[in-house]
């Protein structure tokens, strides 16, 4: 009778102690879930890009396993699509990516762009990023490539002079089978020819070789690549090396050279678009984008390049340098690049660049 008297009373003790557990459990998983990004209606993010999916796709997959609450809407456009994408009004972008450098800062100038305010941006690079606005993310070098019946027929290239040598010695040979980037129809042509310009003394005479044999010109890497593997061409000029690279991989009639001269560098550019729809979910990408994790897949699992100096990996601006050396050459990202698309300049560069490749006479 003791015995259950105290039972009895040790009942009310008992609840008092059940009811605190109870309490800090809920405590302790309000915590947890409070600490979790909310994604309540912001489960969507809508990304326009001049980006191959199929390179995107290890760095959007791994987004996916990490917010695996956010549907990720991809679109794969040209560089001018794009960009005149990013000015309508009903865009509907959350986020905007391309390797076109030059009208990614003109967007942002325009006021396009919101301003990502996290301890990733503030970390990143100065020379990688404009007004916390947009973010470079990759080190692309631009590369040259050619079918292995070029090697059995004439010495390949490795650097551009050598382009320059071959178009010359061997025109017959070559007309019609060379490929390049469009100077008119591509924003990634058009910067590429001109950084051309800036750093080769015979950049005006390539051209007008480029013209003699008859160049395809093209607007995008993946179809030069195409076009060399079902052989229409032996020889493609400035090539995006991550699309190549990657390429090359499957396709071993295809040899990638990255140039020993000095190699142009495509870096690949994002911002968060002015009007997006899930702005939440838009800030999630970018800070994994140049975080630790989206930059570890970079350089591990697609040729992009990292930039972060504290990844390790085959992919990373710091192996490129390894390889190449210092004459690297990225665009800068700043208002000083806005320089390329005055309307003037552009329309007298497309100018000459037209009039050397049709024959007339290059001026040094």
């Amino acid at each position: 009778m003791n015995l259950m008297s105290d039972r009895l009373r040790a009942t009310p003790g008992a609840r008092r102690v059940t009811s605190c557990l109870v309490l800090a459990l809920w405590a302790g998983l309000a915590t947890l879930l409070a600490a979790r990004p909310v994604m309540a209606a912001q489960d969507r993010l809508v990304i326009e890009a001049a980006m191959d999916r199929q390179v995107a796709a290890p760095l959007l997959a791994a987004f996916a396993r990490q917010y695996p609450a956010i549907e990720i809407v991809y679109h794969d456009r040209t560089t001018m699509t794009l960009n005149a994408l990013a000015v309508q009004d009903d865009a509907g972008a959350d986020i905007i990516i391309s390797s076109a450098m030059p009208w990614q800062v003109a967007l942002v100038n325009q006021g396009l762009a919101q301003r990502l305010d996290s301890e990733a941006a503030r970390q990143w690079p100065e020379w990688a990023k404009w007004r916390d606005e947009i973010f470079a993310f990759t080190f692309e070098p631009i590369v040259m490539a050619y079918r292995l019946d070029l090697a059995t027929r004439m010495m390949p290239p490795s650097s551009h002079a050598d382009v320059l040598n071959l178009l010359t010695e061997h025109a017959e040979t070559l007309t019609g089978r060379v490929v390049a980037y469009s100077p008119s129809k591509s924003a990634l042509g058009y910067a590429l020819h001109l950084q051309d310009s800036y750093y080769s003394g015979r950049f005006w005479k390539l051209v007008a070789a480029l013209g003699q044999v008859d160049t395809t010109l093209e607007t995008s890497t993946q179809r030069m690549l195409e076009g060399l593997s079902d052989g229409r061409y032996w020889l493609g000029y400035n090539l995006l090396g991550s699309y190549a690279i990657r390429w090359a991989q499957s396709h071993p009639e295809v040899i990638v050279q990255m140039p020993t001269d000095y190699a142009l560098i495509s870096m690949r550019t994002a911002f968060i678009h002015r009007d997006a729809p899930h702005p939440e979910a838009a800030r999630t990408f970018m800070d994994f984008l140049i975080g630790r994790q989206g930059q570890h897949v970079l350089a591990g699992e697609t040729p992009l390049y990292s930039i972060r100096t504290d990844i390790t990996g085959p992919y990373t601006a710091q192996s490129l340098r390894d390889q190449v050396g210092q004459r690297l050459y990225p665009q800068p990202l700043d208002a000083s690049i806005l320089s390329m698309l005055d309307t003037a300049r552009r329309h007298d560069f497309l100018d000459r660049w037209f009039d050397a490749y049709s024959g007339g006479t290059p001026t040094p």
